[in-house]
């Protein structure tokens, strides 16, 4: 992962932008996940099948 190009998500936000993922495309069929505030810390792996689940359950608060 230290060799990853990390970028913003789109779906990052909230009220001072301190609520922000950061993801990579670099990996066909998984999408890792960090925070962006804690660059070096764990990284989470979504297959590209949980990202939209994911996603969601973050919208709604239930993630």
């Amino acid at each position: 992962m230290s060799t990853a190009h990390w970028r913003k998500s789109s779906y990052s936000g909230g009220e001072q932008g301190d609520a922000c993922v950061e993801v990579c495309d670099d990996f066909p069929g998984a999408v890792p996940v960090r925070d962006s505030k804690d660059t070096a810390g764990p990284v989470l792996m979504l297959d590209a099948a949980a990202w939209r689940p994911f996603v969601d359950g973050v919208k709604d608060g239930s993630v």
